[in-house]
């Protein structure tokens, strides 16, 4: 009932933000040049009206070139592997050969991959970049099945495959449990295709340690109450109609909800840049949230594995993660050089939740682990922003290099 109203309201008010966004377009037009004329200001107010409302559908990368040293190359973007439920995609930068192959594994936590759209752009500089491009579960059919937590550590082992020897993975966030588990199980078997390196980027690999509110969050209800209160069913008309879903509009309200205050101000600051003249950052703002606010549902199958066994059992720190019934043992990791990378401000993946990896892959030998803790950012300065740039990637990087 709540995804039936949800959808009910969206539709209703999608056509107001559609007219909000060309009133915008319109005034801005006629605009004089004055800036905060009475014209600028309806502009304003209307692009505030047409930003505030999600949308479903994945927006593009965008990503057509990279500059490479002094030389600028073209970027195709390529599908190398496809199932419902996520695409592999490929940046493949036009005459450029034998740079190290990155898998971007994204999180699929109600925003869509297009988030990381500066970590893939920073990446290509010196790297052959691929990415996990999950697909919206409101959008996949039925008939397709489900998608638990195996299927997602599935699908990364699957995309590694595809990909070849030599892969390197760079997991952001929720992902690098899945990461982590799927190199494992490679090496378990040993698979020929183990990663040749495995960076994992502000993730949960223990939430036992310093607990945020997140994690308060997903252990204050029991796990029927999650089943009960946060799962949804897509509403008749979409492609995934019936689909038990964890609705991505709930997760995005909640992330909002406890930063309110700076959402509000950055509403606020949009528009006093733009009728000031301050199109930079009053687009800059823009651009933000025009990603934030695309949102995608996750298979709920997928949601509340996660909340079982990464957020209330932490079933992988703890030696009792299974993986299509078998054990998942970190230590058997012995030839993937291992980087870990924290964020001192992170509000959602705590300082020393993804550390805890270094202890559990106890078969590499030290020279082969390595840890970076970021000061002064936060959860999304440790892929995407300045600091990101100029401090944490050259020691990905290096990493990365190091491990070929």
């Amino acid at each position: 009932m709540l995804y039936d109203a949800y959808q009910a309201f969206s539709d209703a008010t999608d056509p107001v933000r559609e007219l909000a966004s060309n009133t915008q377009r319109i005034l801005s037009s006629w605009s004089d040049g004055v800036f905060a004329n009475p014209f600028q200001r309806m502009a304003a107010y209307y692009e505030l009206v047409a930003l505030a409302g999600f949308t479903h559908r994945r927006p593009p990368f965008d990503i057509h070139e990279v500059k490479v040293g002094d030389q600028v190359v073209s970027i195709t973007e390529e599908v190398i592997a496809k199932t419902p439920f996520g695409s592999l995609l490929r940046f493949r930068k036009d005459g450029v050969e034998g740079d190290p192959k990155v898998l971007l594994i994204a999180p699929m936590s109600g925003h869509f991959a297009t988030l990381l759209r500066g970590t893939v752009l920073t990446m290509l500089r010196d790297h052959d970049v691929y990415i996990t491009d999950w697909h919206n579960a409101r959008d996949v059919p039925l008939r397709e099945g489900n998608f638990s937590l195996d299927d997602y550590t599935r699908h990364i082992i699957d995309f590694i495959h595809a990909i070849g020897p030599e892969t390197h993975v760079v997991a952001v966030c929720q992902p690098t449990v899945s990461a982590l588990a799927a190199t494992a199980i490679m090496a378990q078997n040993r698979d020929n295709d183990q990663p040749a390196s495995l960076t994992l980027m502000a993730g949960p690999i223990d939430t036992r340690v310093s607990p945020t509110k997140v994690n308060d969050l997903a252990n204050e209800k029991p796990y029927e109450w999650f089943e009960k209160k946060m799962i949804g069913v897509v509403p008749m008309g979409l492609p995934g109609a019936g689909r038990r879903v964890y609705p991505g509009f709930l997760q995005l309200v909640a992330f909002m909800s406890m930063n309110i205050e700076r959402h509000s101000k950055s509403f606020v600051d949009l528009f006093k840049h733009r009728i000031a003249g301050d199109f930079e950052k009053a687009n800059a703002i823009r651009t933000f949230y025009e990603e934030y606010f695309a949102i995608m549902d996750l298979p709920g199958d997928f949601y509340l594995d996660t909340i079982k066994h990464v957020f209330q059992d932490c079933a992988l720190p703890q030696g009792k993660l299974m993986y299509e019934g078998r054990l998942v043992e970190p230590r058997a990791i012995k030839k993937t050089f291992l980087l870990t990378v924290e964020g001192e401000r992170d509000d959602i993946c705590a300082v020393g939740q993804t550390l805890v990896a270094q202890d559990l892959c106890s078969g590499l030998r030290p020279y082969m682990k390595s840890h970076h803790m970021q000061p002064g950012v936060g959860h999304y300065g440790v892929f995407n922003g300045r600091r990101w740039e100029t401090q944490i990637y050259p020691v990905v990087r290096n990493h990365i290099r190091s491990s070929v």
